[in-house]
């Protein structure tokens, strides 16, 4: 049995064996980010986080994980715009750390795009799996704005120096097979098995030694949590000085009309009107 809990876009269901799921559910825009839905993800976050259960499985519904931040939210806002994204990336980087603070393992669903702000939330889990036809992109600098939910103190980390330059400068998109073999995200497995997979993943975890998992999982994170906070807030301040100026105004404006006039169905349709930050 399990039981639903939350609001739309974000839900909590709690199921039988222990395992706590954290939802992402507005599949009509791409599971974006604007401020309703980064202080649903933060509230949802700390609740879980005051009862974790045994094991905690973030994924998502629709055809996207997290296109990101919401940028027709954004866009036309003039002097105000910093503070608006100042407020989003503040929201949803309590909602990073609280995850990140989890004192159980935290499994990771990614499926369909996973851009801008939606890249850190997805790694933010311990073991993250991703579909295989999974798109990975941070697309900030594309806009003229910078990383945010952590994704600037998560590249560097797993990938090396050489690579998270490459992803952030370039704005490059890469697989879920891609993502694996980069050391992005512990495995990929066949689009149709993500839900599968990861339930399992989060089952066994829940039923496992669960002492011996929340010693394991804080000796891989002592120190660290500390270390994320400070940059997370140093991200806030960044990306919202940005949004503030004309060039990243300029260039939000641009993409919102480009990915309104018609094109070709690449795969990501549904994420041009949201996709790429915080």
């Amino acid at each position: 049995m399990s039981v639903l809990a939350g609001t739309e876009p974000v839900r909590i269901v709690r199921h039988a064996d222990g395992v706590v799921e954290l939802r992402l559910d507005d599949p009509g825009r791409g599971n974006a980010l604007d401020l309703g839905t980064a202080e649903a993800l933060r509230d949802t976050a700390v609740e879980v986080a005051a009862d974790p259960g045994g094991a905690v499985l973030l994924r998502s519904t629709g055809v996207s994980f997290c296109v990101g931040g919401d940028l027709r939210a954004f866009a036309g806002r003039g002097a105000r715009t910093g503070s608006y994204v100042h407020a989003v990336a503040s929201a949803a980087h309590a909602a990073i750390q609280a995850l990140y603070e989890l004192p159980v393992p935290l499994v990771t669903a990614v499926r369909g795009a996973a851009a801008g702000g939606g890249i850190g939330l997805a790694l933010v889990g311990d073991i993250v799996v991703a579909a295989r036809s999974a798109r990975f992109r941070l697309a900030y600098t594309a806009i003229g704005l910078t990383p945010d939910c952590g994704a600037s103190w998560f590249l560097p980390r797993l990938l090396g120096p050489r690579r998270a330059a490459d992803l952030i400068l370039t704005n490059r998109v890469l697989t879920g097979d891609e993502a694996e073999r980069w050391g992005l995200v512990s495995r990929s497995v066949d689009d149709g098995e993500l839900d599968d997979a990861t339930r399992r993943i989060a089952a066994d975890l829940a039923a496992g030694a669960g002492d011996a998992l929340r010693a394991s999982k804080g000796l891989l994170r002592v120190g660290a949590g500390e270390e994320l906070r400070l940059r997370l807030a140093e991200e806030a301040r960044l990306i919202a000085a940005l949004a503030d100026g004309r060039q990243a105004q300029d260039r939000m404006a641009s993409f919102l009309a480009a990915g309104s006039r018609p094109k070709a169905d690449d795969g990501r349709a549904g994420a041009r009107q949201t996709e790429s930050v915080s």
